[in-house]
This record gives structure tokens, C-alpha cells and sequence, in this order.
């Protein structure tokens, strides 16, 4: 198949070197100089700069270019950019072809999952979105790894599969999308608590804590929205809140420690090249639990923390042992 990934950051990469074992790959990114490294020296030096990309993936800065002639569209864009790079891939695609979302988040205003503002962009096509446990440093070093590719087209499931297993990369699928695609953005918002309590020290067992009951609450509000419990449970749900809680390379569980360490929200994200989808979700999750009338204190609180509105010691206040409870 002819597959178009847009997007170049670290995960679309990842994806695109996938995909290109069998595919015919073309890598849209939004700066030329990056495509002209791809091109000359198999390589991304913005964001997976250790990793030789293979000879046969070939990139470009130019959109129509990219996608003209896809059987496959990716979309690996940040959820804030989203809408309107797909709308500008509109005027180019082919009808039909199955379109796969890599974001992990919600559209700011409509609330919208990142597969319902694709199908609001391109009605007719098939939507799918692959999401888990996937830290694209290692699944580029070819280290075992699992991905859920959630769509009701079990037809499309199958054939979107072989498009993307390589190696000891697996790919499952799963028709509960809203489960997926939720458990995918919330784990964000969890994962900037748990490293909260990293950068204030305040042990393991309260990040365990923290990330179990940030579970709980990812789950209430999932299946509240008309995700199915048990794929909460699985590789779109726990496993991908686990990864992104305790890896160091997790972008949102750094945010949460530069909070816990004392930093503001700005100064830690103005000297990020990637995009942290979790600071902006947990305003988006206070609202949908609000609308559906779901109780997420630690979700509210990282909210809480991002605008200023709470610091991150009042955050932790009742998990942090005071001088008096100190033992002697």
C-alpha cells in the first residue's frame, strides 16, 4: 500500500519506519529542513536523533505531494493542529481510503475525540485510531511492544494490521473507539499527577496510589462517555496510563515533575520541541466531568495547578508528611 503519515514527530516517525516494511511510506513534515534530513541522511534530528531511519522512507514538507496518491492516511499531528491540517488534506485525498489518528486528546471547544473531527472533516471515510503503551524511542529499537487499532470496520481492522506489524510490534484490535480514544487522552492528565509526586518526593506508594485511583476516574468518566469498562483494563487503558506514569521519556509525566520541582507552567512547556497533550486535556476532562456529572478530584487538581489556581504543595497537602509526623 501507498500509506501518507503526516506529522514527524517523534511517534509519526516511529510509525512511518513501521509501516515502510512493507509499504510504500512518504513522511509529511510541516518543516522542510526536517524532510531534507529524512531524505539525505535517514534520519530525524528533532526528535529521534539516535535512530537511523531506513533507506526506503521517503519524506516531504509538501502536503498535496504526501498524500495524493495514499491507499492509507496517518495522521500523527497534535490534537491542536489537527483539524486544519486534515481540512487542507481534504482538497487532496482520494475518497475512501481509511484514515488512522495517532493523537491522544480532545479538539479545545468541541470536546470532540480526534477520530470525530476526522470523520467531520472527511465524511465517508474509514476512521481508526492506534493507541497503547508505545514510546516510540524503543519501539524504534525494535524492543517488544503492543498497540490497540480501535475501529468498528473489523474489515478495515484486519488490513490496517498488516500495515503496521513489524518485528515485535503487535497490533490488536478493538471496537470500542470512545474507550480507546479516551483512556488514550485522560492518561495524559493522570500521568502529570504522578509526576507531580515524583518532583515533590513523596514516595512510591503514593504514586502507585495516585495512579490507580487516577485509573478509577479515567474509567468513571469512559464508561460515562460510552467506552466499555473492560477496555479500561487493557493495553488502551492501563497499559498506556503505566508507560506514560513511570517512563522517563513520557513528555506529560516531565511536566509534572518541573511542576513538583516548583516550576511554572509556561517556562516548562516553552522549552519543550514536543507537545505535552496532557496540559491542555485536563481542562477538557474538568469539563467533561462536569458535563457528565463524574467526580475527578485528581484530574481537577492537575487542572487546578496548570492554571495557577492551586499550587502544586496544596496539590499534594494532604499525601505529604508534615515535620510533625516525621518520626524521630
Amino acid at each position: 500500500m501507498n500509506v501518507a503519515v503526516l506529522g514527524a514527530g517523534s511517534w509519526g516517525t516511529a510509525v512511518a519506519t513501521l509501516a515502510s516494511k512493507k509499504n510504500q511510506v512518504v513522511l509529511w513534515a510541516r518543516r522542510p529542513e526536517i524532510a531534507l534530513e529524512i531524505n539525505d541522511h535517514h534520519v530525524n534530528p528533532a526528535y529521534l536523533p539516535d535512530w537511523p531511519l531506513p533507506g526506503e522512507l521517503r519524506a516531504t514538507a509538501d502536503l498535496e505531494e504526501a498524500v495524493a496518491d495514499a491507499d492509507v492516511l496517518v495522521v500523527g499531528v497534535p490534537t491542536h493542529c489537527l483539524r486544519a491540517v486534515v481540512t487542507e488534506t481534504a482538497k487532496h485525498i482520494r475518497p475512501w481510503i481509511p484514515a488512522v489518528s495517532l493523537a491522544k486528546g480532545f479538539e479545545e471547544g468541541t470536546l470532540l475525540r480526534m477520530t470525530q473531527v476526522i470523520k467531520d472533516v472527511l465524511p465517508g471515510h474509514p476512521v481508526a485510531a492506534l493507541t497503547g503503551p508505545n514510546i516510540a524511542r524503543e519501539i524504534m529499537s525494535g524492543a517488544a511492544a503492543a498497540s490497540v487499532l480501535a475501529t468498528k470496520d473489523l474489515a478495515v481492522a484486519t488490513a490496517l494490521q498488516a500495515v503496521f506489524r513489524r518485528g515485535l510490534f503487535r497490533v490488536y484490535t478493538n471496537e470500542d473507539v470512545p474507550g480507546c480514544e479516551i483512556g488514550g487522552a485522560l492518561k495524559n492528565v493522570v500521568a502529570i499527577a504522578t509526576g507531580m509526586a515524583q518532583g515533590l518526593s513523596v514516595g512510591d506508594n503514593t504514586r502507585a496510589a495516585v495512579i490507580t485511583r487516577g485509573l478509577a476516574e479515567v474509567t468513571r468518566l469512559g464508561v460515562a462517555m460510552g467506552g466499555k469498562p473492560a477496555t479500561f483494563a487493557g493495553l488502551a487503558g492501563m497499559g498506556d496510563l503505566i508507560v506514560t506514569c513511570i517512563s522517563p521519556h513520557s513528555r506529560n509525566r516531565y511536566v509534572g515533575e518541573q511542576l513538583g520541582k516548583g516550576r511554572c507552567i509556561d517556562e516548562i512547556i516553552a522549552e519543550m520541541s514536543m507537545v505535552a497533550e496532557g496540559v491542555k486535556a485536563a481542562g477538557t476532562c474538568a469539563a467533561l466531568a462536569e458535563r457528565h456529572g463524574i467526580f475527578m478530584p485528581i484530574c481537577e487538581t492537575v487542572h487546578q495547578v496548570i492554571i495557577g489556581a492551586m499550587t502544586q504543595t496544596e496539590a499534594y497537602r494532604g499525601l505529604r508528611q508534615s515535620r510533625e509526623e516525621e518520626p524521630g
